[in-house]
Formats: C-alpha cells, structure tokens, sequence
C-alpha cells in the first residue's frame, strides 16, 4: 500500500504537465523499476491501462522515448474515426435524412427536421453503432445545420405573386438609392405583464436567479401588452413601441409617428418620402379604412409622402 499511495501522490504533483506520450512513458519507468506486480500498481494509482504502459515499456526498451518529430503518438496510432473505419455509415445517414432535407438545392446550406437521438437509433438498427453526438458532427460535416421548424406552407398563390414581389423589391431599391427610408412593421404576439417565466438567460448573482410563477395563467398577469414592431431595412436597426390597448390602426401608426419622432428624423434628415413594407391583415391590412385615414393624419402633420 505504501508504494501504491507514494505512486499516487507523485502522479498528482506531475499530471497536468504530461501529454499521452510522456505519461506513458513516465508510468512505464516506475512500474520498471518497482519490478514484479509494478504494472498493477501503476494502474492502480494513475488509472493508465495495461497496454498503455506496456506499449510505454516497450518503447523504453527500443529506444524511443525521445520525442523527435513532435508526434505523441506513433505514426498511425489511435483511434480511427468512426466514418473511416465504415464507409457505409455516412451514406446510410444521407439517406436518412435526405427525404426530410429543405432548402434550395443549390445552396450549400442544408437542414433536417430529424433529431440526432432518432437519426442514432435507426442507424442503430441498421446494425451501425453510433452515438447521437457522432451524428451531430456528420451531420455537420455533411453540410446540415440546426434549424428551426419552416412556415413553407402558403396555399395558393397569386398568379402574380412574382411581378408583385419584383415591384416591392424595385420600389425599396429605388427609396434606398435615393437615401429615403425604408421600413417594415408588423404587430407582435401579445405578452403576458407579470412574473413569467422568458426565454433566454441573463447575468445574476450566483443563486440569486429570478423567481417566476410556475403556470401562465392570464389570471395571474397584471396586464397584457401588444409589442409592435418597426425594422429599418436600409440600417438594419429595430425599433418596438408597447402598448396596452388592443392592436389598432391608431395603435400602428402611433408606432410609426414614435419611430419617426425619434429615430427617423435623425436616420434620414430632410427626408420627404417614407416607404412602409406590411401584411395585408389585422390593423395595418390594406382595406383597414381607419389605417388609411390614421396614415393621412401623420402624412399631413410630418409632410412625409408615404407609400405602403
């Protein structure tokens, strides 16, 4: 036991300035000169292998304990990677996947809707043993990220949904080019006012995280709120104005008339002209005749011609 404690507290004292090849060959050595039982002893006080400490003992008694080239393992030493020991295995994984693929062909940016814990069961049951986290790096050397769920489902379309969205986009390029502002809006999900748990993290004290209600119940909010968004295509900037009243066209253009007030003046000096990207529903819709006429109002007290 003595030999074993000593073996073990001058392997804690030297551990951290070891790499595999010299932690091989400084176990080798003392179990060498402990002599018979040496080996077990070793293993036991630093938890090295039998055969990493006889491959280190071998290369005591040949000679190649000196680190020339830099290499910490010999030539060809270690693990294989997983893909190179069977070729099958990525192709069985592309094929996998392949039906559940979205995104453009042409683009090399791919994605899948399958998890790796699925994927890494059926490769399972075609007799490849894979873990989820093996999956996840082919995947990504496959050219697959992580992705959310797609809103690719529209029904039908217009037949001239093209020569609409070219008029939109050439319409943008010309306000752009011209230096007049450019912005899309859009009402938010409405939001709960209370001690509700969010998404996402923030920095606190350790164990001082901030105390939320278990369920959402509306019955527990002090309030709901209607975020409205406001994004700057030309600056790339956002701009979001909360309100407690329900989504109306007052509520909307009030949105604008903050931004522009605020931010737009500053963005675009002596501007005359604003170009306004939305939906065709809800308080900003475009058969909203209380849209409209709330647009005038701010067209006529700012002098801004607005298209939309």
């Amino acid at each position: 036991m003595e030999k074993l404690n000593i073996i073990k507290v001058k392997y804690e004292q030297i551990k951290g300035t070891l790499n595999e090849r010299s932690r091989r060959i400084w176990a080798a050595s003392e179990a060498m000169i402990i002599g018979h039982g040496g080996i077990t002893i070793i293993m036991k006080a630093t938890k090295l292998s039998r055969n990493a400490i006889n491959h280190g003992i071998s290369d005591i008694k040949n000679g190649e304990t000196a680190n020339k080239d830099g290499r910490i393992r010999r030539k060809g030493a270690g693990r294989k990677k997983l893909e190179n020991l069977d070729d099958g295995l990525v192709n069985a994984l592309d094929a996998l996947v392949s039906p559940e693929t979205r995104g453009d062909p042409e683009s090399p940016l791919r994605w899948t809707t399958k998890s790796t814990r699925k994927l890494s069961s059926a490769l399972n049951e075609k007799e490849f043993s894979v873990s989820h986290e093996k999956v996840s790096q082919l995947l990504k050397a496959l050219g697959y990220s992580l992705q959310a769920p797609g809103k690719t489902n529209e029904g039908k379309s217009h037949p001239d949904r093209d020569s609409q969205f070219n008029y939109i986009n050439s319409q943008t390029e010309i306000f752009q080019n011209q230096g007049l502002p450019v912005i899309s809006i859009d009402a938010k999900k409405k939001e709960l006012i209370g001690a509700f748990a969010n998404g996402g993290q923030e920095y606190q004290p350790s164990y001082s995280s901030v105390r939320v209600n278990v369920y959402d119940f509306p019955s527990f909010a002090k309030g709901k709120v209607t975020p409205y968004g406001i994004y700057d295509i030309t600056q790339n900037t956002g701009w979001v104005n909360v309100g407690v009243s329900k989504d109306t066209a007052q509520f909307a253009v009030a949105t604008i008339k903050n931004w522009w007030n605020e931010m737009g003046v500053k963005l675009y000096p002596g501007s005359a002209k604003l170009l306004v990207h939305a939906d065709g529903g809800g308080s900003n819709g475009s058969r909203n005749r209380l849209w409209k006429a709330e647009l005038q109002k701010f067209s006529t007290e700012s002098g801004l011609e607005i298209t939309v």
